[in-house]
Parts: structure tokens; C-alpha cells; sequence
């Protein structure tokens, strides 16, 4: 299980950035690099949700990865140690992106 960065402060599910996830999908199944990917488990937050969140954070997530082509990519999960989501000012999940993303073709 990758250990999870997200700086994505407009996700609902991030909290100081950790994923309130168990597990999350990247998504890109025709990435070439980290631009073509993105977080399609990202939630726009809305109004006050950080604050009401129950949820505890993990800086481990499982990741369900769509990109393919990633030399981390094994059968759809993710196999790199440590992964980044970005996407600071994100309003939707084509606005993020996996920074760790690495081609291996």
C-alpha cells in the first residue's frame, strides 16, 4: 500500500494532506505523463466540510490505478512506495493529477 500525498486542499477527502480514503482511483488508461492523469476519486468540498469531517486520515491508501502505461502500474494497482496527488486549486478531478506518474514506455 503506497504511502499517499495530497495536496489537493478542495477535496473533500483531504485533511492536512492525508486521504480520508481507504482507497482511491487514479485515473489516465491513455497517460503519456503526469498532465493526462488524475485523482477520479476527488469530491469537491463545499461550504464548511472540512471542519465536520468524522473521517480519520491515513498517509496509506490502496490506489486503483487506470494508468497503464506507468512503470508503477501492476495489474491496476499501484506498486510505487510513495505517491503525490496534486492539484492545489482543483475544481474537479480532471483539475488534479498523480505527480509520481512515470512512463514506462
Amino acid at each position: 500500500m503506497p504511502e499517499l500525498k495530497c495536496t489537493v486542499q478542495t477535496c473533500a477527502h483531504n485533511q492536512q494532506m492525508l486521504c480520508d480514503l481507504e482507497s482511491i482511483v487514479v485515473g489516465g488508461d491513455q497517460a503519456k505523463s503526469s498532465f493526462e492523469t488524475c485523482c477520479d476519486s476527488f469530491v469537491e468540498r463545499k461550504g464548511d466540510q472540512y471542519s465536520n469531517s468524522t473521517k480519520s486520515a491515513s498517509d496509506c491508501s490502496c490506489v486503483d490505478c487506470k494508468a497503464t502505461d506507468c512503470a508503477y502500474n501492476d495489474n491496476c494497482k499501484c506498486e510505487a512506495g510513495r505517491i503525490s496527488v496534486e492539484g492545489s486549486c482543483a475544481s474537479n478531478a480532471d483539475g488534479t493529477e498523480c505527480a509520481t506518474f512515470t512512463c514506462k514506455s
